[in-house]
């Protein structure tokens, strides 16, 4: 049976591919995709996104492979991002592009590897990954002939950059410099909200990393089932299990409990998104910009039971003392090859020391960081192993 036309009209507060405002450097439209779709294909086929399948969340990739990496993490919010977008009638190609690129600039072993860097950079410019992301979109990522970066459309780059909000309040800081730089020339209204689709993706990343920081959690041996049963979102979805199947084994009531979460959470969204247009009377992509809070959002409530959820795993998992040894161990790693590299940028691959050696200060740290940012978790591992063991002269 076909479904109803209905189901495909646009919303009137959609980005439309047909009105793009385009890409830096003019390109011969694709024959088969829309501009957002041609974003997506080139994400999906750069490097970066490649070597997020060994970049992690909260867990070090060398620990097993039950555990969620940059990837599979990248892949679920565009999995959510993308439901959540054709049921608000929204550019899903849009969403699903937002989302792959959300997490390119993210260094190894997760926020350990961001807050070392972060002190790393502190006095040649600092280091966001945000900011990271969209260096590796627009600059760092080369294979292409005739330009740098991946040459993606205005509304993706405005999607990454404020997919979270407007940063024009971040402008000052000096991380956030090649931003400041690069506007000048495009213009992503960086005071502004970005479009609906760019709020999916970010909503998206919510929905994602608390229910697979639950799952994960679990998996790991963090915390147990009867741990969570009064803790909001996830508390309510383990007893409904329960009740609906008595006796089911604990592997699969914890899949069954997270699918029913992350519904719950779709919901939401959904019903309050809703809502918002219908308050707002938003009838054009541009107006979703000019609203002076977001379009797409979760409700007080979830907020509220978010905000408790949340609580509970900084408790019991982001400051476990098992998760704190790891995130000293990758920190050091981090903070040992930043130094050396800085002092003998000789020992750098020959591409990066081409460019580190005849260069000083800041631009030099800012060719350490790109390098060392890119490394996966095991990569950087193993560099490290390379440099500071003598086992291997042995």
């Amino acid at each position: 049976m076909n479904a109803p036309a209905a189901l495909f009209q646009r919303a009137p507060y959609a980005e439309d591919p047909t009105r793009s405002r385009g890409r830096k450097y003019h390109e011969a439209e694709s024959k088969t995709r829309t501009p957002f779709a041609r974003d997506r294909d080139r994400i999906i086929h750069c490097t970066a996104f490649r070597r997020l399948k060994e970049k992690t969340q909260v867990f070090v990739a060398h620990e097993g492979d039950h555990f969620r990496t940059r990837l599979t993490h990248s892949l679920e919010v565009a999995q959510v991002a993308r439901s959540i977008a054709k049921a608000l009638n929204l550019d899903d190609d849009l969403a699903e592009t937002v989302a792959l690129a959300h997490d390119l600039g993210h260094p190894p072993f997760g926020h350990a590897g961001e807050d070392e860097l972060t002190a790393a950079m502190k006095d040649y410019g600092g280091f966001d990954h945000n900011v990271q992301t969209f260096r590796v979109a627009t600059e760092l990522e080369r294979r292409y002939p005739t330009f740098d970066g991946l040459d993606l459309t205005w509304e993706t780059l405005e999607g990454i950059v404020k997919h979270n909000g407007p940063v024009a309040d971040k402008l000052a800081e000096p991380a956030f410099r090649y931003i400041r730089d690069y506007d000048a020339g495009s213009d992503l209204l960086l005071g502004t909200f970005a479009s609906a689709e760019a709020q999916v993706a970010a909503l998206a990343d919510d929905i994602a990393y608390n229910n697979h920081d639950v799952d994960d959690g679990l998996q790991a041996g963090l915390f147990g089932i009867d741990d969570l049963l009064e803790i909001p979102l996830i508390g309510p979805a383990i007893k409904g299990v329960q009740r609906d199947y008595p006796g089911l084994e604990v592997r699969l009531l914890r899949l069954e409990a997270v699918r029913r979460m992350i519904g719950s959470m779709i919901d939401d969204v959904m019903v309050e998104t809703r809502k918002r247009a219908a308050a707002t009377g938003v009838d054009s992509a541009d107006a979703v910009r000019a609203l002076d809070r977001p379009l797409v959002a979760f409700s007080a409530d979830m907020v509220e039971d978010l905000a408790r959820l949340r609580e509970f795993l900084h408790a019991r998992m982001y400051r476990h003392y098992r998760v704190n040894r790891t995130r000293s161990q990758a920190r050091r790693i981090l903070a040992e090859l930043f130094k050396l590299f800085m002092a003998e940028p000789d020992v750098l691959p020959t591409h990066w020391a081409e460019q580190a050696m005849p260069a000083q200060g800041a631009e030099r740290a800012r060719l350490v960081c790109d390098y060392v940012a890119g490394m996966t978790d095991r990569f950087a591992i193993e560099e490290h192993h390379k440099l500071f063991s003598l086992e291997i002269w042995r």
